[in-house]
This record gives structure tokens, sequence and C-alpha cells, in this order.
């Protein structure tokens, strides 16, 4: 098994053989991983937009050359089974060597490549790649602007490849054709456990992607969570998803998040999880629910038994709708952990309705669970801001 140091030896080898400068950074992760004994298995986070863990600068970033020279230093590697690439300039020339790399190596079972300049060449390649790899499990591309022959090229790979169980292809500009793709793909595929379809360029408002996806979801019997973003989806589009997962017994995320769904739309989602009793996560924000929506919602948490999250950020909702989702958690539904609502129309009426939910002696909402916190001025409540993950 090739350790750390040895794997250190060898890039800086390449680098000088190359005639390149090697990165210094490198250098001191590997040394690091040697000295902690972290050699059995490692991450290597090499992303662009970090602050550099050795003198707080900002990381230089690699360029196609450096990912060869790199990826070159690890063919006998056993030990690093994740690699962070993200927010760096690898373009299709990096993507050749990543090829190569997934074709000839067993180890990796995560790479991140988001926000680089792969190109449709650059896809392509790293999707002949995944056809002879069978140890990732982890494949992030969002950012990377390979368009329609790019995306085609990674379904096609999905046709051979069942080990990937996570893909993300945010913003890659896929268009109707890649999205029609991947639901046919999705119908047969044993592996895929987690997808990111968010922000294909339709230029159409027939809703056909929307449409392929719902059948896709009434046939497929292993994708657990699905991220439907930006897809300019409205009531239509949700009523048909509502139907056709119906029939779906294993999902339990859906983000439905920055769409155009409005209340009518939110009651067939709210009709579903009446009867539903598998869903845990459900991400609908920024969308149009508005104070209608919210009761609908409410009204269904009320049977509801499944659901743990749910999120609906910046949806017109006022105090209406507010206190009546408040009044559902606090004594209708013992079983939802997760509320945020942030971006709304918060007045006095909803700030002293989830103050009740998370500053009581015994609190329904964690701090934690929810992106809101209260706060009295005057005598007064107010909600203020937390960080949230959604």
């Amino acid at each position: 098994m090739t350790t750390a140091k040895q794997t250190k030896e060898n890039y800086i080898a390449n680098a000088t053989a190359n005639d390149k400068q090697y990165i210094k950074e490198i250098a001191f992760i590997l040394d690091r991983a040697e000295e902690t004994s972290f050699s059995v298995s490692m991450q290597l986070d090499l992303h662009g937009n970090k602050r550099n863990d050795q003198n707080e600068i900002y990381r230089e970033r690699m360029t196609d050359s450096d990912v060869c020279v790199l990826l070159d230093s690890f063919k006998q590697n056993t030990f690093i089974t994740g690699l962070n690439l993200g927010y760096n300039n690898i373009g299709d020339e990096g993507a050749v060597a990543i090829e190569k790399y997934l074709s000839e190596t067993n180890a990796l079972k995560t790479l991140i490549l988001s926000y680089n300049s792969i190109g449709p060449v650059g896809a392509e390649r790293i999707a002949k790649g995944l056809q002879l790899n069978d140890s990732l499990i982890s494949l992030r591309l969002d950012g990377n602007k390979f368009g329609n022959d790019g995306g085609m090229a990674i379904a096609g790979a999905l046709q051979v490849n069942d080990c990937l169980e996570e893909l993300d292809l945010n913003d890659t500009d896929m268009t109707t054709q890649t999205v029609i793709a991947f639901t046919t793909v999705l119908k047969s595929n044993r592996g895929l456990l987690n997808v990111h379809l968010g922000r294909p360029l339709l230029t159409s408002q027939q809703e056909e992607t929307t449409v392929h996806i719902a059948k896709m979801l009434e046939v497929n019997t292993r994708l657990t969570e699905l991220h439907i973003t930006k897809h300019g989806m409205m009531n239509f589009g949700a009523e048909q998803l509502m139907d056709h997962l119906k029939h779906n017994t294993v999902l339990l995320h859906l983000d439905l998040s920055c769409n155009r769904i409005s209340r009518d739309g939110i009651k067939c989602i709210a009709d579903y999880l009446g009867t539903n009793p598998q869903l845990q996560v459900l991400n609908l924000a920024y969308n149009r629910a508005e104070d209608d929506g919210a009761k609908y919602l409410a009204e269904a948490l009320r049977s509801n038994m499944s659901l743990l999250t749910l999120v609906l950020c910046s949806n017109t909702l006022t105090d209406d709708g507010l206190c009546a989702l408040a009044k559902t958690v606090q004594s209708g539904n013992q079983y939802l952990r997760q509320l945020y609502i942030w971006g709304n129309n918060i007045g006095i009426p909803a700030a002293q309705a989830f103050m009740e939910l998370t500053d009581s002696n015994v609190p329904r909402l964690m701090p934690d669970d929810t992106d809101v916190r209260a706060y009295v001025v005057d005598g007064q409540p107010y909600l203020a801001r937390l960080a949230s993950p959604y």
C-alpha cells in the first residue's frame, strides 16, 4: 500500500520531471496525514475557494497541468478515497487526466469538480472513465457548462455504471433533451440514490421535463433524494409530480425550491402529504405558496406522521399563514422536527407564535432546527435570522 509520505514524494518527483513548481499545500496536507495516522483513508481537499490551511491566504487555483501531475502521483494510491477539486481552473485537458485516473484506480469514492471550466469534450472524457470505474460513489459536476453534449454523455455512462449513488448536475446548462435522457436512465439504473438536476436551460413552458420526471418517479425503486430546482415548475407540474409519487415507496427527500408553484400546486402537495407515509424532507423555498398554501400544508401536517423537515422560506407568507403553521406544529403534529420560514412577511403575531415554539421551557423546535430566533424589544416580540442549511 502506498503511504501518504510515498505519495508526497511521487508528487514532488512528478512535478520536477514535468518542470512544474509543486504546490506546497499538497505536500503539507500529505505530511499532516502521515503524522496524524490518517493515511488509511482520507479526503484530499484542494478546492480553490477556501483559505489555505498553512498560512491563511487564499489557495492558488489548480490548472490542467497541476491536475495531470497530481493524479499521475496517485496511480498506486489506496488511501485517498475522496478528492475535492472544486472551484479551480480545470478544463477539458484536466478532464482527460481525470478519465485516465477513474479508469485505472478503484480507490476513489468521492470526486468533487464543482465550478471548474469543464466543457462538452471534458464531460465526455469523464463519462468514459465512469464506464470503467466501479468504486466511485459520489460525483459533483455542478457549475461546469458542458451543456447538452456533455450531459448526454454522462447519461449514457449511467446506462453502464451502477455503482454511482450521488450525482450533482446543477447549473451545467442541460437542455430539455438532457433532462429527459436522465429520466429515461433513472427508470432502469439501480445505483443512483441522490440526484441534483437544477437549473436546466428550458425554452418551453409546457413543463415537459417535469412530466418526464414524474413518470420516472412512478417506476424508480432506488432514488431516495431528488432535487428539481429552478425548473420553472408551476401548478400543473406539481400536480403531475404528486399524482405519480403516490405509486413511489422509496423517495424520502424532495427539493422543489426556486420554482413557480402557487397555492393550487401547494394544495396538491398538501393532499399528497396527508396520505403519504414516507416523505421526510420537503423543500418548497422560493415558491409562491402564500397564506392559503401554508394553511393547506398546516392541515395536512395534522395527519402526516413522516415529514421531519419543511422549508418554506420566501413564499410570500404573512402572519395568517405562519400562525396556522405554528399552531399545527405546537399542538397538531408531534413529528415535524425542522421548520424554516425566513424571507416571509413576519409580523408581531407570527413572531409571538414562533417565540412560543422555540423559547418556551419545553421548546417544540430546537435552536438548530429553525432559521429564526425570537427577541423582545419594548415588550414586542421579533424574529432574527439564523444560519440555515437550506
